[in-house]
C-alpha cells in the first residue's frame, strides 16, 4: 500500500471533542501533573498518559450505551450524520503508580519517576498488558479489566459493616430453632419476654479493593543513562529500550538478561567528560565574542540516540536517530552488534553553511514508522520530515514547524528552550502527520494532495485566532519581559505588524497521538489531555 492509494478527507475543521484533567481557574498546574507521554492502544479503545508523577493513567473509549445517545432527536441524527461521524468518546478507566523516584548511590544521582515512554503490547488473550519507562527501569503491567476486590481478612465480630447487612442479618434470628452455620460458633441466651435469641458469631469477611494493575516483569540495571524510548516488535515477543548510547533487545518474559545490539559508547568515558566540558566552553566563549560560526564546530559535537523504533512488520528491522540529524537502519540478522547500518538516512541539503546553532536543532527528537513500512516521519526542531527508506540523501517532503524562530535561536538556547523535544504521529493510512508547537499549536500536514498545513490550538477554542501585537515596541522588548515570547513575520511581508503574533513558550504541546483508525488527534497540554476530531 502506497501513500497515494488512499484519499484523503476533503473536509479541514477540527473540532474540540473531550479534555481530561483541565485545571479550574486559577487553580496551579502542579509538575507532577504534566504529561510526559500518550499512546493509543492498537484497536484504539484505550489510550494510556504517563506523567511527572510516575503515574500512567488509562481511559476507555463508551460503549454506545453510554454515549447518552437517547438526548439527540432523529432529525439531528439525519442533517449531522451524528452515528457515521462522530468521534469515539472516552472515559476514566484506572491509574496506577508506575514508578517512584529513587537514588543512585554509586553515582550519587538522583532517577526520576517522570514516565519516558508507554507503549501498548499484543495479547493473544484479550488481556491488557503496558510497558512503561522512566530514565532507567522497564516495567510490564497487567491492568485489570474490571475493580476486583479481595478478601483482606476475616471478622469474628457480628456487628459487621454496613456493606455486609445482609449477611448480618442472617447471623441473627428471633426463633429458638438455629441453623448451624459453617465457621460459626452458636449459643443460646435467654430474653426478658421469655424468648429465645440466637446470635452466630460467623467469621464475616473484609473486603480491600485490589490494585488496578499488576507489575508482571520489572527490566532494571540494563542502562546507564537515560532512556529515550522502547518499542514493541512485530514478533509479539521482544521489545527494545534505547538509552543515549545504546540500544538494548530484551524478550517479555525474561526480565534478568538482556542483549546489547547497538553500542555508540565511547571507550573512555573520561574523555566524554572532557569533550563536554571544552564544547561548553566553546559555546560560552562564542555567545560571549558574538560568534555564530565555526568550521570544526560540527567535529565538537558528540553524536547520541535520540529515538528508535522496530519496523511495524519486519521483526528484524530497526530504526534509530541521532543528535546530529542522521537516521540510521539496521538489519539483526547480519550481526550480534548492529553497527554497521543497512541504510543511512541524512538530508544532503543540511550539509552548507553551518551556523553556531546547526548541530543542535538538527537533531531529531522523535520518529515513526508509516504503517506501509516504507515511509518514516522525523521531528526536529525546526521541521517535521518524511522519508522514503529507499531515498537516503534526502527526505520526500520537509515540514517547516518553527523557521520564523531562526532569529531568535541565541535567546532560545539561553533559555533553553532550543532542547525541548516535540514528538510527532501518523495517521493510520500514512496519509497525513501531526506535530505539536509553542502556543499549545498542533500543525498537521498532508502528503499527496490535500491541504498543505492546518494548525490548530489545543484547547476547547481550537480555532481562535492568535494573539496580536500591539505596537512596535513589543519587539524591543527583553525575553523575560514578554514571558518568553516571540513575534513571527508573516512571509508575504516580514515588516506587516498585521502579520505578527506572539508564541508562548511557555504553552508547548510536547506529545501528541493519532487514533489508529479515526481522526481523533489526543494532544497533551500541560496536564490537560485534550481530544481533537476532524469534522
Amino acid at each position: 500500500m502506497t501513500l497515494s492509494s488512499i484519499s484523503t478527507p476533503h473536509t479541514t475543521e477540527w473540532k474540540f471533542s473531550q479534555v481530561f484533567g483541565e485545571p479550574a481557574p486559577g487553580e496551579d498546574v502542579q509538575q507532577t501533573d504534566i504529561i510526559s507521554a500518550i499512546e493509543f492502544e492498537k484497536g484504539g479503545d484505550y489510550v494510556a498518559i504517563g506523567d511527572h508523577g510516575g503515574r500512567v493513567v488509562i481511559f476507555e473509549k463508551r460503549t454506545p450505551k453510554d454515549d447518552s445517545l437517547e438526548y439527540i432527536t432523529r432529525n439531528e441524527l439525519e442533517q449531522n450524520d451524528f452515528m457515521i461521524r462522530h468521534p469515539p468518546n472516552y472515559q476514566y478507566k484506572t491509574e496506577f503508580q508506575s514508578h517512584e523516584p529513587e537514588f543512585d548511590y554509586l553515582k550519587s544521582l538522583e532517577i526520576e519517576e517522570k514516565i519516558k515512554k508507554v507503549r501498548w503490547c499484543m495479547s493473544p488473550n484479550g488481556s491488557l498488558f503496558i510497558l512503561s519507562t522512566n530514565d532507567r527501569t522497564v516495567k510490564l503491567w497487567k491492568v485489570k479489566e474490571s475493580k476486583v476486590k479481595k478478601v483482606k481478612e476475616m471478622d469474628l465480630d457480628p456487628f459487621v459493616a454496613s456493606e455486609n447487612s445482609l449477611l448480618a442479618e442472617k447471623s441473627f434470628s428471633s426463633i429458638p430453632e438455629t441453623t448451624p452455620l459453617s465457621n460459626g460458633v452458636e449459643w443460646a441466651d435467654k430474653t426478658f419476654n421469655g424468648a429465645y435469641s440466637s446470635v452466630s458469631h460467623t467469621k464475616v469477611p473484609k473486603f480491600e479493593d485490589s490494585p488496578p494493575a499488576r507489575c508482571r516483569k520489572a527490566y532494571a540495571h540494563a542502562h546507564d543513562f537515560n532512556i529515550n524510548s522502547i518499542s514493541n516488535n512485530s514478533d509479539g515477543e521482544t521489545f527494545l529500550s534505547a538509552d543515549d548510547f545504546r540500544v538494548n533487545l530484551w524478550n517479555l518474559e525474561i526480565s534478568d538478561q538482556c542483549f546489547n545490539i547497538i553500542d555508540m559508547k565511547p571507550p573512555n568515558m573520561e574523555d566524554l567528560t572532557g569533550l563536554q566540558y571544552h564544547l561548553a566552553t566553546f559555546l560560552l566563549t562564542s555567545l560571549s565574542n558574538g560568534k555564530q560560526k565555526h568550521d570544526g564546530f560540527s567535529d565538537l559535537c558528540l553524536e547520541v540516540i535520540t529515538s528508535a523504533e522496530f519496523h511495524p512488520f519486519h521483526c528484524n528491522l530497526l530504526a534509530y536517530s541521532s543528535s546530529r540529524g542522521y537516521i540510521r537502519l539496521v538489519d539483526m540478522r547480519k550481526s550480534a552488534i548492529c553497527d554497521q547500518s543497512s541504510r543511512i538516512l541524512h538530508d544532503g541539503a543540511s550539509n552548507g553553511s553551518k551556523s553556531f546553532f546547526t548541530e543542535i536543532v538538527a537533531s531529531i527528537s522523535d520518529l515513526k514508522f508509516a504503517s506501509n513500512g516504507r515511509h518514516i516521519l522525523s521531528r526536529d526542531y525546526m521541521s517535521l520530515k518524511l522519508w522514503d527508506i529507499h531515498m537516503e540523501n534526502s527526505p520526500v517532503a520537509t515540514y517547516k514547524i518553527h523557521e520564523h524562530l531562526r532569529p531568535k535561536l541565541s535567546d532560545l538556547y539561553n533559555n533553553d528552550a532550543i532542547f525541548d523535544k516535540f514528538a510527532c504521529c501518523l495517521r493510520g493510512d500514512g496519509l497525513q502527520f501531526a506535530t505539536g508547537s509553542y502556543s499549545n499549536q498542533v500543525h498537521i500536514f498532508s502528503h499527496g494532495g490535500g491541504v498543505e498545513d492546518i494548525t490548530f490550538e489545543a484547547s476547547k477554542n481550537p480555532n481562535r485566532k492568535p494573539l496580536m501585537h500591539a505596537n512596535t515596541r513589543a519587539r524591543r522588548r527583553s525575553l523575560s519581559n514578554l514571558t518568553r515570547a516571540f513575534s513571527r513575520h508573516g512571509q508575504e511581508n516580514l515588516n506587516s505588524e498585521n502579520n505578527e503574533y506572539y508564541c508562548n513558550l511557555n504553552a508547548k504541546l510536547l506529545h501528541l497521538a493519532w487514533h489508529p483508525n479515526k481522526d481523533l488527534i489526543a494532544c497533551a497540554a500541560g496536564s490537560s489531555l485534550f481530544m481533537h476530531y476532524l469534522w
